[in-house]
């Protein structure tokens, strides 16, 4: 039996079994109502010996094995006055205090919306309601309030607000993970999280059904699996619910290179009982390039539905639409195979306001995204929940990148397939959910089941070459052959649907299907060992099980892993002060490999199994929060290893081998702060050191001592600043600045190859606006130094956008 198994049955016999001193403890129970009489939900109640618990839906209280004694009953809610009233507890007897709150019914629902909707909630980071001040593991948040003010239209640019995350790749739309490519931690990523379940998708996303981002660092494999996260993080988008008065918010943004974005979010209440609503989230958007070719047009629908069925049962209903038609990003590959051929940017002479791409080769990505949740609460003390998340995204058209040649001539070959994909992916999640005490223990768990099941199939052409172009945009039809090294005669071939697909009509066709399943149990619990003290325990064991292509079993293959997580948190001055630390681990599925011999032939029968590749965390730092939210920070340190990793045999490079391992550790600060009326400020600051321990020398993916070619640039900062005042003649009116920086970026690191880095840059943006009770009207300028800056990894170089405007009107009903 390994440890795991030894602190799981340490941890049952520790929550689950109760002890023999029911006899000699008391119990203190109540009744919370408002003002008008109304019962008082959701509040919470403790004893200054740091026992307590949460009203439910008709204000009872009920806070029990309590050692006899006097002591101070606290009644509190965000944003509500506290009260408290004294109390005797006698043994084997009942107690009896109620309290009447200051505030009316309508009064307390306005503090509990606005409660719900503070940023440093999650319910989703633990599985469970829980304040960041009481979660060990780090997040960071970027609510729809800083989305407006930023004018937000690309998904991508609102995790800029978020420190140590960075875009590799824009969204290419291909099939399978064409969704945009970030690097958090140090390591590669994608967004893949809906409300805490799956949501992939192939294209980009809209920022219109957000109510805030939920960017989770570390490792997260113990409570969220290995198909959907990465070994940095995991970015997880809250999705806007229902609530129960008429609403209705209505927006245009239009700006440089033809911007254009319609957003529509209504809210309609179905019946007067609370609980039962449906809120529409809409979007319209198309976008020029700033490039000579490229554009963009999306149409967004997400309807959701929450039902009330009676106190005990509820129904949650979120579906998502997106209908998008792209063409590719302007991405330059360097040569991963020869030396460079250019030593750096300035050699390099970029065009950046070239495409090599054609608005008459579009990609089209189609998703769909439906969640159903089920509540019911099975008595005072536990909930169960049941949840569906079922999705699909689709790749359709014209695929095509810009390659070096490496041939001498410094210039690229430009390359397109036509696809046609799909990935469908289906999650089933039973949790049940507990908030009891055994002793003076509070007790916060979570037991769930998962099921994660993902078909991916494309059909396809093969790949051609269009034609031959340098980093200035000359055109050659002759390619270099490698053995004479005479030229030769490529086909005319033109950016046009005509000319390509007469091009890959002699390219043939393509298939491809896989499928893989992943079964699951977890738990988690937070122990409040004292009121100051708390600790989190969880732990996953995942079954994955891949079919490959179903047609073909040879390709099958399965692993177990188990997945644990530890964390401490202390609260030295409670909800202001919290010293936090963490173990963390994640994981990733390696398929099997055939064996081959000297000269890449297969060796029949001969199969290499791999174990799964584990990524293990270290972190501490501190949290704090003073004045109501209204200075909120992080500072953290975190140590993250992955050991496993598969890469070529030194021996038979036609071959791999299991035992590379990566280093990356760095510091995070994040600030939040509203020191005086009209005046927020949120910034953030982010080192990484990432190295690779072992690897293989010359290993473009893995040499030993080098910093990896994803793991983005060392150094990172954000800063928004907004001040609005509140008074007099000009109230409502507003101005915003802020911006990012980023270090040098090595995008090939290798000796084989060679070094390229992209070069530091400081991007500033402003805006003004001005904010009246039912409508907006602000103005926006992003890059207003016109600075050029390129983003990129894994040897792309990426142009981003020279300076440009946008002008947002909105409508409040």
């Amino acid at each position: 039996m390994n440890r795991y198994c030894y602190a799981l049955l340490f941890l049952l016999s520790l929550f689950f079994i109760a002890p023999a001193i029911a006899q000699t403890t008391g119990t203190v129970k109540g009744k919370i109502t408002t003002s008008d009489g109304k019962p008082a939900a959701d509040v919470s109640v403790s004893l200054n010996n740091g026992s307590g618990a949460v009203a439910n839906t008709r204000g009872q209280y009920e806070i029990r094995n309590i050692a006899p004694g006097t002591y101070k009953v606290l009644v509190s809610f965000t944003g509500l006055a506290s009260q408290e009233q004294p109390v005797t507890i006698i043994a084997g007897e009942n107690a009896v205090v109620n309290f009447v709150l200051t505030e009316n019914e309508k009064e307390l629902q306005t503090v509990v919306i606005s409660s719900r909707r503070d940023k440093q909630a999650s319910e989703y980071a633990a599985k469970m309601p829980l304040k960041n001040m009481e979660n060990p593991q780090v997040y960071n948040t970027v609510s729809a309030e800083l989305l407006n003010q930023q004018a937000i239209t690309s998904y991508d640019d609102a995790l800029k607000n978020v420190p140590g995350i960075f875009r590799l790749w824009e969204s290419t739309g291909r099939g399978g993970d064409g969704g945009s490519y970030f690097t958090l931690r140090g390591f590669e990523s994608q967004v893949t999280m809906v409300n805490g379940l799956p949501g992939l998708t192939n294209g980009n996303l809209d920022p219109a059904n957000l109510e805030k981002i939920e960017v989770l660092k570390g490792p997260s494999g113990t409570l969220f699996g290995s198909p959907v996260i990465g070994y940095g993080g995991l970015v997880n988008n809250v999705t806007k619910k229902p609530y129960d008065t008429f609403g209705a918010t209505f927006n245009y943004i239009g700006g440089s290179f033809g911007l254009n974005r319609l957003t529509a979010d209504v809210n309609l209440p179905f019946t007067k009982e609370k609980g039962t609503a449906v809120r529409i989230n809409t979007a319209y958007q198309q976008e020029n390039s700033f490039q000579d070719q490229g554009f963009r047009k999306s149409f967004f629908f997400a309807p959701t539905l929450a039902y009330r069925f009676n106190e005990k049962l509820s129904f949650l209903l979120v579906t998502e639409f997106m209908q998008e038609e792209k063409t590719n990003p302007m991405m330059l590959f360097l040569g991963r195979d020869a030396p460079l051929q250019f030593k750096d940017l300035n050699e390099l002479n970029f065009n950046n306001k070239l495409s090599f791409t054609s608005n008459d080769l579009p990609m089209k990505n189609p998703r769909f995204n439906l969640q159903g949740q089920m509540i019911y609460k099975l008595s005072h003390n536990w909930s169960s929940q049941t949840v569906l998340s079922r999705g699909q995204s689709e790749s359709k058209g014209y695929y095509s990148y810009v390659y070096d040649n490496e041939n001498g001539r410094k210039d690229f070959g430009v390359f397109a397939t036509k696809e046609n994909a799909r990935t469908t992916t289906t999650d089933i999640q039973q949790n049940f959910t507990g908030d009891f005490y055994i002793g003076s223990m509070r007790n916060r768990i979570v037991i769930g089941l998962d099921y994660f099941g993902r078909e991916q199939s494309a059909s396809g052409t093969g790949w051609g070459k269009i034609h031959n172009v340098t980093a200035q945009g000359a055109v050659n039809y002759t390619d270099i052959d490698p053995e004479t090294g005479e030229e030769i005669p490529l086909p005319e071939v033109y950016l046009t649907q005509q000319s390509v697909d007469q091009m890959l009509a002699g390219t043939g066709a393509t298939s491809f299907r896989s499928k893989d399943n992943a079964y699951s149990s977890y738990f988690s619990n937070i122990l409040n060992i004292t009121r100051n003290l708390m600790a989190m325990v969880s732990l996953r064991a995942d079954y994955f099980d891949s079919k490959g292509n179903p047609a073909d079993k040879s390709d099958d293959y399965h692993q177990w892993a188990l997945s644990p997580k530890f964390g401490l948190v202390y609260q030295p001055l409670p909800d202001k002060i919290a010293l936090f630390g963490n173990y963390m681990n994640g994981f990733r599925n390696i398929a099997s490999s055939q064996v081959n011999d000297a000269e890449g032939k297969p060796v029949p029968g001969e199969v290499r199994v791999f174990k799964p590749e584990h990524a293990n965390q270290v972190e501490f730092g501190i949290k704090t929060n003073f004045g109501g939210d209204k200075f909120t920070s992080t500072i953290s340190y975190y140590d993250i290893r992955v050991d496993d990793q598969v890469l070529p045999d030194p021996v038979n490079t036609f071959n791999s081998i299991q035992g590379g391992s990566t280093r990356s550790r760095g510091l995070e600060l994040d600030i939040s702060a509203a020191p005086f009326t009209g005046f927020s400020v949120t910034a953030g600051y982010s080192y990484n050191d990432s190295k690779i321990l072992k690897g293989r020398e010359g290993d473009v993916w893995l040499e030993e001592g080098r910093r990896p070619f994803w793991a983005g640039p060392a150094n990172l900062v954000n800063l928004w600043a907004v001040y609005k005042i509140s008074s007099g003649t000009a109230k409502g009116l507003g101005f915003g600045l802020g911006g990012n920086y980023a270090g040098e970026n090595r995008i090939l690191n290798n000796t084989a190859v060679g070094v390229f880095s992209l070069p530091a840059y400081t991007v500033l943006n402003g805006s003004v606006f001005y904010d009246a009770d039912q409508f907006r009207v602000g103005f926006n300028v992003n890059n207003f130094t016109n600075k050029e800056y390129y983003g990129g990894g894994w040897s792309t170089v990426n142009p981003q956008k020279p300076r440009n405007v946008a002008v947002s009107l909105t409508y409040k009903l």
